[in-house]
Order: structure tokens, then C-alpha cells, then sequence
């Protein structure tokens, strides 16, 4: 933690006026709204939750003599040899709330392997768990950062390990010291740091039960605006406790309302992309990890808003923001001053900070649908995650084409997923243009990272849970019916004022490509098409109850224009309706093979650069 003249963080607080009695009456309207928004579980659930905790360090307990027994170490040491569970994320905040999950570390010492973690420990939680408590476990090794995901007593746990390069692991012990770091891999170092970062995040604040209650406020902001979720170019959840963090040290002894309006204010007037750091850079001169460093790496110079964390090895925790998402941060961020100016002039409430925002109801006239489809729900685990990871370069490619007409192009922050049964191949090719006729299961609108499987296929692990599928597969045929799993994607566009041409197809199509080049994309099982959607021609699962669906204008009828005999189409700007979308074309017509149409061109539908399609 860095102090300079008695303050924290890295400049000196720019007011530390004591609150008011209307910033005390704000503070508990604030509570009660927090409280009708069901943000805080009961007594009895989070005494549950630390009843299973402690559960789990018996287990982790029983892990390490186990393995120590199997590996021949001697009696004396294995008494003192211990093992640790640390949380971190919403729980260590101290922010969770009813039905969160609880991001879990089991920490032991060295002699106590990975690979012995992911071979014993899923039976240890079967064998010591009664079958009706433990209700989901699903392990998922070899990627970036391996986990177990778990549900035990109705408590979900995501469980990750890491072994330390030491003997002993006491209870007493903190991960605050650098020097454990000393001979941990990649993926070790990523493990730890979950609960370090975390923890820097709490010793850096001056009132943590402020800082808890602005927290609480912002994240429910954030994720009712829609502005959530690192997967689609939103901070998540550890970069908006820095942030606010960080709002706390310039606001010392300000109450909640005051954080939460001076979070507000100060974030979208910050002179992006000077980074949001909590405490000066640590010198470790005995590791030698990469740090975030635009003096060094070219690439963090692209960073477009940066916020770092502050535990050692420092990095970019919003390396995902993109100039779109930036731009609907920044929105939204003035949104929310001026709502908060309001509250606190009596002209508004709490309850319409986070009214629910309108990307489906209001804000765009056009939208790219991202359908994914595979024939069997491991693969679509695997295939949608992989496709999620790289929307993130379609929106880049659509920014950076010549579609000068685009000013804005906004993902929504959940994917929409389906499970269909189709009879026939014309039913098929209808539920993979995106169609929801042969729905058999409501849809689901989700969160990448609530999917393990998925969450680590987006994150660059595809690969590893492909290879995972192909030896569980379920069959998806049943009386001759095919089930086939959907997941969609929407991106809202807006154009410029007065611009209404658009030719975004060669984005589309390299985007398209770049998918299908995956090395275990398999055309009989998976599919991707991606479809140009007005506003009123939304599918009604995007939308939730109380919402009003757009409808089309009635326009006057336009009179037929002829084009001048040299006009040359192939030299115009296309419009919305033929701008490079897999839009409005006869599934019958088709040409298949397999799955998904004909490739051979790579382009799967999609319209080619001269305007034909595949």
C-alpha cells in the first residue's frame, strides 16, 4: 500500500469534508434500496456458506496428508504440513449477494501437485458430500487457470489451487508476501493472485464499509445498464472495485452517496487512457514477471482504458475495453452523474439509477445477430466460447473498415441460449438462421463466465474443451429428432446522423473466417451465421416482461427510383439491406454440407467483398 503524507493511493484526496445530514438520509435510502433490490442474503445463507468453507479445508486437509502419505514423507512433516482456502472476488469483498457464487483457492504445500488436486479431490467432495447436497461438479483441467465448478448445499463454488514452494502451509498464513511467489509457474501465479489483488483492493480503502455500500450501488448500476462483463468489453467486477477504490482515497471521509456521485463524476471526466492505479508500482527485484508497461509493450499503449491491479505482477484489468464499449462506459457513466445530481436534489430516487437499460427497447434501429449452433452441448460449450472470445475483433474490424457511416457498435453484455429439437433439415436450417419454431427449453440469457466450460474456451482454452467434449458427448438424437444447442449474440449499431449506407461485409466475412479456421471446428457439428435485425423484428426472448417491443413506422410509400444508365451498383455504398449479412436468404437454397453451408470460400453465407454470397 502506497501512503504519501499520511493519505492513500498515489495523489492527495480532493476533499475530505466529514458527511452531511443529507449525505446520512441519502446513506440510509441508499441501504433500503439496496435491500428492495434483494442485493444482501440472509444470515442464515452466508452461515451456510462459511459452514461449507469449512468444509473444504477439511478436505483440502485430508488432501495433503493423502498424497503425502502416498508419496512417502515422513509423520513429522506431514503434522505440520496444513493447506489453506482462501476466497477472493465478491465474497472476500464482502459484496456477494444471494445465489453468487464464492471464488475459492485451496492453497497447500509443495509436495501436493495440480495434477494431484484435479485426480483426487473431485472424489474426496463426492465421497464426503451427500448426493442429495451436492447437486453439480464439473471439473475442468488443463486450461489457463484449471477449476472446479461445484454446487454443495446449494452454495456454488467456483474451486481453484495452487501449491506454494514451501513445506508448510499454516493456518495463520496470508498471501501478501512477495516472496511466496518464488517458483510458482504461470498458472500458479494467476491462482494467487485472485486473493491478492482482493485483498490490496481492501487495505487501499479508508472506510471499508463505505467502499462495501458504494460498491454494492455500482455494480448493480452496472449491471442493469449493461455495462458488465470483461468477455464482451466491459470491466468486470474486480475492475469496478478499483475503480471505485479508488474514488474512496480522493473521498476519504465521504459517506456511500457521495462515493457513488464522485464515482460518477471522476470517471467520466478521467483523462483515458492514464490508467486508474491504486498504489505506486512495486519494485520485486527478485521475480522478473511481465508487468502492464505502455513504456515497454507497444501493445499496452492501445489500451483505451486502463485500470491496473495492485499486487504484484501488475496488469491491465479492462484490457477488453474497446473504443465502442469506451464510449458506452462513458454514457452511461454521465448517465449516472446526472441521476445522482437528481437524487440528491430530491428529483429522483434511488430505484431509477438502476432501471434496467434499454438496449433492445430504445437504443438502435439496427443489430448484428451472432447465431452459434452445434449438434451436441458439450461442442456448443466449447464453440460458443470460442466465437464470444473473438467478437471482440469483429467489433474492431467493423471500427476500423470503411463503413464511415458507423459511429458505435455495442455488445450486449449475455448471449442467448437455446436448446431445439428439429424433425427435418428444412427445421434445421430454419433453428440455425436463428429461428426459436423448434425451442423446446426456454431460452437463457447468460453470463459467459457462468459456464465453466464456455467461461475457459473464451478465454483461449476452446481447444482443451473440445478435446473434453469429444469424450463425453451426449446423444442428441431422440426418435429421429435432432436436438441442436444455440447460443446468439447481439451487437447494436449506430450510425451517424443523417448516414443510412453501410458496407460492413468484409469485417463480417474475415471475422466469419477467422472462426471457421478454428483447428477443431467440425462442419457436421458446428454452424456460425450472422444476420442483419431491425429493432422491430427482434425475437421476443430478448426482451423481459414489461418491456414494449419496437414496431415498424408506417412510412410513405417511396417512389421508384430508376438509376442512370451508367450507374455501376458494384461501385456503391451497400445499404443496410444487402451491407454483408446473412439476411433474408432461403434456407432450402442452401448449399450444404454437413451443418453448415458450403465453405469452400470460407464465407458461410456471408456476403464476399464483391457481394455474392457463399
Amino acid at each position: 500500500m502506497s501512503e504519501n503524507g499520511g493519505h492513500l493511493g498515489v495523489s492527495a484526496p480532493l476533499s475530505t469534508d466529514p458527511p452531511t445530514d443529507l449525505d446520512i438520509k441519502l446513506s440510509e435510502a441508499l441501504m433500503a434500496e439496496l435491500k428492495t433490490q434483494n442485493n444482501f442474503e440472509s444470515p442464515e445463507a452466508t452461515g451456510k456458506r462459511n459452514d461449507v468453507l469449512k468444509k473444504l479445508n477439511r478436505l483440502l486437509s485430508h488432501l495433503v496428508q493423502m498424497v503425502g502419505k502416498k508419496k512417502g514423507l515422513p509423520a513429522e512433516i506431514l503434522k505440520e504440513a496444513g493447506g489453506k482456502v482462501f476466497t477472493y472476488g465478491s465474497f472476500r469483498l464482502g459484496v456477494h449477494g444471494p445465489g453468487s457464487d464464492i471464488d475459492t483457492l485451496m492453497v497447500a504445500p509443495k509436495h501436493v501437485t495440480r495434477d494431484d488436486f484435479f485426480e483426487y479431490m473431485p472424489d474426496l467432495i463426492r465421497k464426503h458430500t451427500p448426493a442429495e447436497e451436492l447437486t453439480e461438479l464439473v471439473a475442468v483441467p488443463g486450461i489457463s487457470v484449471p477449476i472446479i465448478k461445484l454446487e454443495m448445499d446449494g452454495v456454488p463454488i467456483d474451486l481453484i489451487f495452487s501449491n506454494l514452494q514451501v513445506s508448510s502451509v499454516p493456518k495463520m498464513l496470508e498471501l501478501t508476501d512477495n516472496k511466496l511467489l518464488r517458483g510458482l509457474d504461470e498458472t500458479d501465479m494467476r491462482c494467487v493472485n485472485g486473493t491478492r489483488v482482493t485483498d490490496r483492493i481492501l487495505s487501499s480503502v479508508p472506510q471499508s464499509r463505505t467502499f462495501r455500500v458504494a460498491l454494492r450501488a455500482i455494480k448493480l448500476w452496472a449491471n442493469r445498464r449493461g455495462v458488465y462483463g470483461a468477455n464482451y468489453g466491459f470491466p468486470g467486477g474486480v475492475a469496478w472495485a478499483m475503480l471505485v477504490a479508488r474514488v474512496c482515497q480522493l473521498y476519504p471521509k465521504a459517506a456511500a452517496p457521495v462515493i457513488v456521485n464522485k464515482f460518477f463524476f471522476v470517471m467520466s471526466n478521467w483523462s483515458w487512457p492514464q490508467p486508474v492505479t491504486l498504489q505506486a508500482r512495486e519494485t520485486v527485484s527478485f521475480l522478473q514477471e511481465r508487468e502492464w508497461d505502455p513504456n515497454i509493450y507497444k501493445g499496452d499503449r492501445f489500451h483505451v482504458m486502463p485500470v491496473i491491479t495492485p499486487a504484484y505482477p501488475c496488469m491491465n484489468s479492462t484490457v477488453s475495453v474497446q473504443r465502442s464499449t469506451k464510449a458506452v462506459i462513458i454514457k452511461e457513466l454521465k448517465r449516472g452523474f446526472d441521476v445522482t445530481n437528481d437524487i440528491y436534489s430530491g428529483k429522483k430516487q434511488w430505484k431509477d439509477l438502476v432501471t434496467r437499460h434499454t438496449f433492445f427497447t430504445e437504443d438502435y434501429k439496427h443489430y448484428i445477430c451472432v447465431i452459434t449452433a452445434s449438434m451436441t452441448k458439450e461442442a456448443q460449450q466449447a464453440w460458443s466460447g470460442l466465437v464470444s472470445s473473438r467478437l471482440r475483433r469483429l467489433i474492431q474490424g467493423i471500427e476500423n473498415s470503411d463503413a464511415d457511416s458507423v459511429k458505435l457498435v455495442h455488445p450486449y453484455y449475455k448471449g442467448f441460449e437455446s436448446v431445439h429439437e428439429c424433425k427435418n433439415d428444412a427445421e434445421q436450417q430454419q433453428t440455425l438462421d436463428g429461428s426459436l419454431v423448434c425451442q423446446i427449453e426456454d431460452t437463457k440469457a447468460i453470463d459467459v463466465s457462468a459456464d465453466p466450460k464456455a467461461a475457459a474456451a473464451a478465454q483461449g482454452d476452446a481447444d482443451a474443451i473440445a478435446d473434453a467434449a469429444e469424450k463425453t458427448n451426449t446423444d442428441s438424437k431422440k426418435d429421429g429428432a435432432q436436438k441442436i444447442w444455440t447460443t446468439r449474440y447481439y451487437l447494436g449499431i449506430e450510425l451517424h446522423k443523417g448516414k443510412n449506407n453501410l458496407d460492413i461485409s468484409h469485417p463480417i466475412s474475415e471475422f466469419t473466417s477467422n472462426c471457421l479456421d478454428w483447428d477443431k471446428y467440425d462442419m457436421d457439428t458446428h454452424s456460425i451465421r450472422i444476420k442483419h435485425v431491425r429493432n422491430y423484428d427482434l425475437p421476443k426472448d430478448v426482451f423481459v416482461d414489461g418491456e414494449t417491443r419496437p414496431i415498424k413506422k408506417k412510412t410513405k410509400k417511396a417512389k421508384e427510383a430508376t438509376p442512370a444508365p451508367d450507374a455501376n451498383p458494384t461501385h456503391k455504398k451497400r445499404s443496410l439491406s444487402n451491407a454483408g449479412f446473412d439476411e433474408n436468404q432461403d434456407p432450402a437454397k442452401r448449399r450444404q454440407s454437413g451443418l453448415v453451408p458450403n465453405v469452400e470460400a470460407k464465407t458461410n453465407g456471408i456476403a464476399t467483398p464483391n457481394g455474392s454470397t457463399g
